[in-house]
């Protein structure tokens, strides 16, 4: 029956029709979805209001609006984390929650990544329609547990695609991974002795991972710093500054 008002039809909700092939011909996207990458893309751009979904080993997921302690808290933590890094890094380009074109059954979505223009010896580039092609150097996931895909079905596909360092903040159990690939498998990045783990691709790169479940923001920044401040990093801004004075 259609409704009317002062004798106009009212169209239906949207809510109120199944979902077909609606926009130009396109299907929903929906998780669990077997597609190749060309297609998720083409869904993908056809559904704005999809806002986060990923295509990992041809699978889609599509996300659950995220809550504060269980992904909002620690994801801005970590963002704020590789922000400063960037600031103090000449050529080092941070991302929050970007799309990643990997391969053709891989086109995931982290939700942070830290990454180096190709000129500064980075393995990603920015394509002419906006998205990272390529492994970035680091990429950062917030998982709901150890038992989430993030260390399952993606890790195995960031470790074949060749991305350098993988981090993973597992929320459930309050613990931080992170990954680095050496002879094409990852192996874990042991902490020093102060609980400190050191980035081996970007000197200074500092995490105190007890702070990110505290919340103890001035300890993290704390500790960036003195990654920040080692001869390490001097050195290795040193180098990307004068390749960006050759490029320019």
């Amino acid at each position: 029956m259609t409704i009317t008002v002062s004798g106009r039809p009212i169209p239906p909700a949207p809510w109120s029709e199944p979902r077909r092939y609606t926009r130009a011909g396109v299907p929903p996207l929906n998780s669990g979805d077997h597609l190749t990458r060309a297609e998720f893309e083409r869904r993908y751009l056809a559904h704005p209001e999809i806002k986060n979904a990923e295509l990992v080993e041809g699978v889609v997921h599509v996300s659950s609006p995220a809550r504060f302690n269980q992904h909002g808290a620690p994801h801005a933590s970590v963002v704020g984390w590789l922000f400063n890094y960037a600031a103090a890094t000449p050529g080092a380009l941070v991302c929050n929650n970007a799309t990643v074109r990997l391969d053709y059954e891989n086109e995931p979505q982290p939700d942070a990544m830290l990454r180096l223009e190709p000129a500064h010896g980075g393995t990603s580039r920015v394509s002419e329609d906006d998205y990272v092609e390529g492994p970035p150097d680091l990429v950062v996931e917030v998982a709901a547990s150890s038992a989430a895909y993030d260390l399952h079905e993606k890790l195995r596909s960031y470790q074949r695609n060749g991305v350098r360092e993988y981090l993973v903040l597992q929320v459930y159990e309050q613990q931080v991974r992170w990954f680095v690939l050496r002879e094409g498998a990852y192996v874990p990045l042991e902490p020093d002795e102060a609980g400190v783990l050191r980035s081996e691709i970007f000197p200074g790169l500092w995490l105190q991972s007890g702070a990110i479940w505290t919340g103890d923001l001035a300890q993290l920044l704390s500790v960036l710093q003195e990654g920040l401040a080692s001869p390490q990093h001097a050195e290795f801004a040193k180098r990307l500054q004068a390749q960006r004075m050759q490029g320019s």
